[in-house]
């Protein structure tokens, strides 16, 4: 069975390519998730990318991903700095995750530099653009790589 992450975007990523591209960039979450797709391929990991305004479905999905995927990453966008309910189903699913943002955070508005989510994440990358979900790629690639090798020694 191939391994698969699920690739989650929290609310307005839907917008992007015309939502404030001065921070967020031209490129579409289609764009983005082709590329995760593509690279998804060449580790030969299944790429699963949804993206939802709404906090419960994120957390549903979450929930859905133990037992059914190696690894998460997820762009929570505005839920970062807000939700204690995607943080406490990141914790309790127990799976890899890596926390994206296409901005800097850090260089942001104060109330956006602090992320609930950064808590159940191993590493945050932002300030990269859609890049950002490339390099999470190659760290869940190189996480699922090790722990099967560890499995078969």
């Amino acid at each position: 069975m191939r391994d698969s992450i699920l690739i989650l975007n929290g609310p307005n990523l839907n917008l992007l390519g015309t939502r404030q591209p001065e921070v967020y960039g031209r490129e579409t979450l289609n764009d983005i998730e082709a590329h995760c797709t593509q690279v998804g391929d060449g580790f030969g990991i299944g790429i699963d990318f949804r993206q939802s305004n709404h906090e419960g479905e994120l957390v549903d999905w979450i929930h859905e991903a133990r037992g059914k995927h190696a690894a998460i990453i997820i762009n929570p966008g505005a839920y970062s700095h807000t939700s204690v309910a995607i943080l406490d189903a990141l914790l309790s699913v127990d799976l890899p995750t890596v926390e994206v943002h296409l901005s800097n955070i850090h260089k942001r508005e104060e109330f956006r530099q602090h992320s609930y989510v950064s808590r159940a994440a191993q590493g945050v990358i932002c300030g990269f653009g859609s890049l950002g979900y490339i390099l999470a790629l190659q760290a869940q690639a190189a996480e699922i790589k090790s722990k099967k090798q560890q499995a078969m020694a």
